[in-house]
């Protein structure tokens, strides 16, 4: 019998894991609409009175996403005041659900990325993942790694779907 050989471990391939850069840290949902007139009616005097007796220690090193779960009209400068209230305490906060968050918290992330090391190399983007990658993640990252990559795959070594090529 001849040795088995691991060709993929062998292999010049650079594998590119976004779970290795996802963001520890607590996510926090903030509906506002609990500081609304009967959740729908946005009266700025009791507004400002709901903030300013708001305990935003909770917040401490959290990342939060500000929404409305009712249909309730907000005006921009109210999420512009709720983040005020966030500045001191929360890592980043955003509009939208918990998957904005975490688009934005990557779309940070990989703006930032050195993709020096994947110049001229075949690289894969790991495709399963157990943290809540946002699917947007996976754009971003193929788009910055291509820029100086050999060739871009998804997937697992074993069964990689090829999406760019140098020529």
């Amino acid at each position: 019998m001849s040795e088995i050989i691991n060709r993929v471990a062998q292999s010049k391939l650079l594998t590119f894991n976004l779970e290795d850069y996802y963001p520890v840290g607590q996510r926090v949902l903030l509906d506002i609409k609990d500081w609304l007139y009967e959740g729908l009616i946005l009266r700025e005097k009791d507004f400002r009175s709901q903030l300013d007796n708001h305990d935003w220690s909770g917040y401490q090193d959290a990342y939060v996403a500000l929404n409305c779960s009712t249909d309730a009209v907000i005006p921009g400068w109210a999420y512009m005041l709720i983040a005020t209230k966030l500045q001191p305490f929360a890592k980043k906060v955003v509009i939208g659900d918990l998957e904005a968050l975490e688009s934005s918290l990557y779309q940070s992330i990989l703006e930032d990325l050195d993709v020096s090391v994947f110049e001229g190399k075949p690289v894969i983007i790991k495709g399963c993942s157990h943290k809540p990658v946002p699917p947007n993640a996976y754009l971003w990252a193929t788009t910055k790694i291509q820029s100086v990559a050999k060739s871009v795959m998804y997937g697992e070594a074993c069964s990689s779907v090829p999406l760019f090529k140098s020529k």
